[in-house]
C-alpha cells in the first residue's frame, strides 16, 4: 500500500471534488436508510388495523399501502440522486487524476536518454502507461468509493440497529468478525497474486509488440512458428495467474452471502421468539431483515475492493520504479535555442 501514497499530491489537488463527493455518499445513506423504516411502520400499522377488523378497514388499509409505496418511491430517488452527485465528483475525480498521471508518464518518457529505452522493452513501457494507470484509476475510482460507503452506510446502519433494539444486534453482528478474519487471510495472497499477473501481462505485451514490429523479419527467417509457440507459453502463464487470482475473489461473494443468511436466519429466530414474548413489533423484525441484507453489497465490495487495491499498489509500484529514474542528460535551459543568421544549417 505504501506504492500507493504517491497519489496523494492528487488527491490534495482534488481534494474538494474528493470531500463533496464524501459528502453526497453520506447523504444517499442517510435516505437509504430511511426506508426500512418506512417498511416497519407500514407493517406495524397493517398489523394494528387487521386486528379491529379487516373487511371494515379495507379503504384505510389501502391507503395506508399506497402512502408507504409512495414515500418508499420517494426516498430511494432522494436517495439515488445523491449516488449520482456521488459519481459525478468521485469518479470524474479519477478520471482527472488518470489524465494528469499519465501526462506524467509521458514526460518521463520525454526526459530519458536513448539508452534507457535500449535496455527496456517497449510493450512494458506501453503497459505502464495504459494497463498500470487503468488499474491505478479503479482504485481512485470506485476503490475509495466504495470504502467511504461501506464506512457510512455499516456506521449508520449499527447506530440505528441498537437505538433499535440492542439485544438483536447483537445476535446479527456476530458472524461479521468471521467475515473479517477471512477477508484479512485473502487479501494476503490477493497482494502476491495481483504482482503476478501485472508481471505476466507485462511479459505478454512485450512478446506482441516485439513480434509485430519485427514481422518483416520474423517473415524472411521463417520462425513464425517459434514466435507463436513463445507467444502461447507467455499468454498460458497470464492466463495461469488470472484463473489464479479470480479463484481467490471468487472465495468472497459466496461465503459473504452465507454468513449474511446465517444473519438473517438469526434475525427471523430471536426476534420471532422477543415478538412472541411481546418484547418487540413484527415490524421491527422485517426492518433488521432489511437493515441485514443492506449489509450485503458493502460488505461484498470488501472483496472488490480488496483486489482493486492490490491491482492498484503493484501497478503504481511499478509506475514508481519508472518514475524515479534520473535522466542521464538533463536539460539546463529549456528555452528554444536561436541560431545567427549569419550561419547556416
Amino acid at each position: 500500500m505504501s506504492s500507493l501514497f504517491y497519489l496523494n499530491k492528487y488527491l490534495v489537488r482534488y481534494k474538494w471534488r474528493l470531500l463533496l463527493g464524501a459528502l453526497f455518499l453520506l447523504l444517499n445513506n442517510v435516505f437509504k436508510i430511511e426506508n426500512p423504516l418506512i417498511v416497519k411502520d407500514t407493517i406495524n400499522e397493517i398489523t394494528k388495523i387487521s386486528k379491529s377488523g379487516l373487511i371494515e378497514n379495507l379503504n384505510k388499509l389501502f391507503v395506508l399501502k399506497l402512502t408507504a409505496a409512495g414515500l418508499y418511491i420517494l426516498v430511494s430517488l432522494i436517495a439515488g440522486f445523491f449516488l449520482f452527485l456521488t459519481r459525478q465528483t468521485i469518479i470524474i475525480m479519477s478520471r482527472l487524476i488518470e489524465f494528469d498521471l499519465k501526462n506524467e508518464i509521458y514526460q518521463q518518457y520525454q526526459n530519458l536518454s536513448f539508452s534507457f529505452y535500449k535496455k527496456n522493452s517497449t510493450g512494458d513501457l506501453m503497459n505502464r502507461i495504459s494497463e498500470d494507470v487503468s488499474q491505478v484509476r479503479m482504485y481512485l475510482g470506485p476503490g475509495i468509493m466504495y470504502t467511504v460507503d461501506l464506512f457510512f452506510l455499516f456506521g449508520l446502519l449499527l447506530y440505528r440497529m441498537l437505538s433499535t433494539n440492542p439485544h438483536l444486534t447483537l445476535y446479527v453482528l456476530l458472524p461479521l468478525p468471521l467475515m473479517s478474519l477471512m477477508i484479512y487471510f485473502v487479501s494476503s495472497k490477493l497482494n502476491r497474486k495481483s504482482a503476478k499477473v501485472q508481471k505476466s501481462q507485462s511479459r505478454l505485451s512485450t512478446l506482441v509488440q516485439e513480434s509485430v514490429s519485427g514481422i518483416r523479419l520474423l517473415k524472411s527467417y521463417a520462425v513464425e512458428h517459434e514466435a507463436e509457440k513463445q507467444f502461447n507459453t507467455e499468454a498460458g502463464n497470464y492466463k495461469k495467474e488470472s484463473m489464479s487470482l479470480a479463484m481467490t475473489n471468487a472465495l468472497f461473494m459466496p461465503t459473504i452471502i452465507l454468513l449474511i443468511g446465517v444473519s438473517t436466519i438469526l434475525t427471523i429466530y430471536i426476534g420471532g421468539i422477543q415478538a412472541y414474548q411481546g418484547q418487540i413489533k413484527p415490524g421491527e423484525i422485517a426492518e433488521f431483515v432489511i437493515y441485514v441484507n443492506m449489509l450485503t453489497w458493502p460488505f461484498a465490495s470488501v472483496g472488490l475492493v480488496t483486489s482493486i487495491i492490490q491491482r492498484a499498489a503493484a501497478s503504481q509500484e511499478r509506475i514508481n520504479e519508472f518514475l524515479k529514474i534520473k535522466p542521464e542528460i538533463i536539460s539546463v535551459n529549456n528555452s528554444p535555442v536561436v541560431f545567427d543568421k549569419r550561419h547556416k544549417i
